[in-house]
């Protein structure tokens, strides 16, 4: 555990996802008068501790990368859930990993706020990215798939350049996808699995950053998904942890290089998340039965929960956030 002045300054820079979401929710949606304050349904309040399914869980397992439809329980990604209220009108997006957990409930929040959505993700994944293509035309907005592998930085190059053309335009990039896998110890980290979990993470961020910025008009947002293993990092996730301390660093850099560039860069750090990540050799079977229960909250996050954040990281609200990092974390916190 790291000690408390190591970290205190980074912890200062760390915004906790209840800050996030109470923005969420104080933030107007562009409707005005009595009529409309009368016709706008009373939100129920929701128990944070008993929301969502809470551990054991069904011992499950999947070959990499995993498929959301095949978990149990299935995560939640906001597809019956999620309304939107037009904040992302007009907006052009490209989101990786697009099918399944949190990219999924960013792409189906996104198109119901307004945006037009490219979604990238492995063709293995297919299944899965049908479903959210669909979920996004459903609200009226245009949906484009992308498949294909973050490694190759043909790929990644292509990725942006495709999704600009199709979508007539790019202002937010939500480098999300990611390369997870338990090992006890770094001895068993094979050189392979090093690499690919650098290049999954960080490489991708850097080649769609780089491809993306000169696309992106004053008023763009990037995203990066990090993780609170950036700062509490878990022993049998060594390389997973290092990407994403590295994806914190990249992100504070380059949200000082774009700030005369007009475009915002944030990063989200979630704590536990029921994903298809976490059965596809993310976590040892065992910790999957208990996925989540190690938290205050007793429970996991489930991916519509983090929806709220990326929408605000990605709306012209956040004019002023940049540089920053947004934990959700059931309580556990960052330290």
């Amino acid at each position: 555990m790291p000690d408390d002045n190591s970290h205190a300054s980074s912890r200062r820079q760390i915004l906790t996802g209840v800050a996030a979401a109470g923005l969420v929710t104080a933030a107007t949606t562009g409707r005005s008068g009595a009529a409309a304050e009368m016709a706008a349904p009373t939100p129920a309040l929701v128990d944070p501790e008993n929301a969502y399914p809470r551990p054991p869980f069904p011992q499950q397992s999947q070959p990499w990368p995993g498929l959301a439809g095949k978990m149990t329980p299935r995560p939640d990604h906001g597809e019956t859930s999620y309304r939107g209220s037009g904040r992302l009108a007009g907006r052009k997006a490209l989101i990786t990993g697009g099918d399944s957990g949190i990219g999924r409930a960013a792409a189906i929040a996104y198109a119901r706020e307004g945006a037009d959505v490219a979604i990238a993700y492995l063709p293995q994944e297919e299944p899965d990215a049908r479903e959210v293509i669909a979920l996004i035309r459903e609200a009226g907005r245009k949906a484009v798939a992308l498949p294909g592998d973050l490694r190759d930085r043909k790929y990644c190059d292509a990725l942006v350049q495709r999704a600009h053309r199709e979508l007539g335009g790019l202002d937010i990039l939500v480098s999300n996808a990611g390369r997870q896998r338990h090992q006890d110890s770094i001895l068993d980290i094979s050189d392979e699995q090093f690499d690919e979990t650098f290049r999954t993470n960080i490489y991708a961020l850097f080649y769609l950053s780089k491809a993306a910025i000169p696309l992106m008009p004053r008023g763009g947002a990037i995203i990066a998904t990090a993780s609170v293993n950036a700062f509490s990092p878990s022993e049998i996730l060594l390389d997973y942890s290092a990407t994403k301390g590295a994806i914190v660093a990249f992100v504070k850099s380059l949200a000082k290089q774009m700030v005369h560039r007009g475009i915002r860069v944030n990063a989200v750090a979630p704590g536990p998340f029921w994903t298809a990540l976490q059965v596809s050799g993310g976590q040892t079977e065992e910790n999957i039965h208990d996925f989540g229960g190690e938290t205050p909250m007793g429970r996991a996050g489930q991916p519509a929960e983090l929806a709220p954040v990326y929408v605000l990281l990605a709306s012209s609200e956040a004019s002023y956030i940049t540089g920053q990092v947004y934990a959700a974390a059931g309580g556990t916190g960052v330290e």
